[in-house]
């Protein structure tokens, strides 16, 4: 059986304008062409299923195609370090052309009249993953001290005083109790 990823379009290209619906589920890196991200940054599973629901309409020289991408992802949470779920959903219009001409350096290429989505995929997905994911919203993250995680319970830690600076903590001005409402 073929690649999803592959399909062929000699019948679109000839009959112009034409369009086809093309929607499937498939493993993300079904050639395992990509090696894992490091630990720290957001990352597709090879074997992650993601769906495609695009609709291809042919113009003369090639073809638009336009729809949804949606893969699950997973990393770790900027704050607390735990790990974080999620899925990307990704609108895509993208041109397909027979030859790359002047102004199509960013087009894709049909390829022996068989498109190719497997790139298109690959970098719709990895330029929408979040750089920094957060657990939820609310976040409060790790003590800086402690390292107690501040979402599950709260500590007594006090931030040092810098001792280069400590000779200023003791510093009053003469009229710290006026009113600072009276600057000019």
């Amino acid at each position: 059986m073929g690649s999803p990823y592959l399909v062929p379009v000699a019948q679109l290209l000839r009959d112009v304008p034409a369009t086809l619906d093309v929607e499937f589920d498939a493993p993300f890196d079904e050639r395992h062409e990509f090696e894992p991200r490091g630990p720290a940054e957001s990352d597709v599973a090879p074997e992650a299923t993601v769906h495609v629901a695009l609709n291809l309409q042919s113009f003369i020289g090639g073809l638009w195609a336009r729809g949804q991408i949606e893969a699950p992802w997973h990393g770790i949470c900027r704050r607390c370090s735990m790990p974080v779920l999620g899925l990307v959903h990704v609108e895509v219009s993208e041109r397909f052309v027979d030859e790359r001409g002047p102004g199509d350096e960013e087009t894709y290429l049909i390829d022996h009249d068989e498109m190719d989505l497997a790139p298109l995929i690959h970098d719709a997905v990895f330029l929408e993953l979040p750089l920094a994911p957060l657990c939820r919203e609310d976040c409060q993250g790790l003590c800086p001290y402690c390292g107690i995680d501040r979402n599950d319970a709260s500590c007594t830690c006090e931030v040092p005083t810098d001792p280069r600076w400590a000779t200023l903590d003791g510093l009053r001005f003469a009229n710290d109790d006026v009113d600072e409402s009276n600057d000019v």
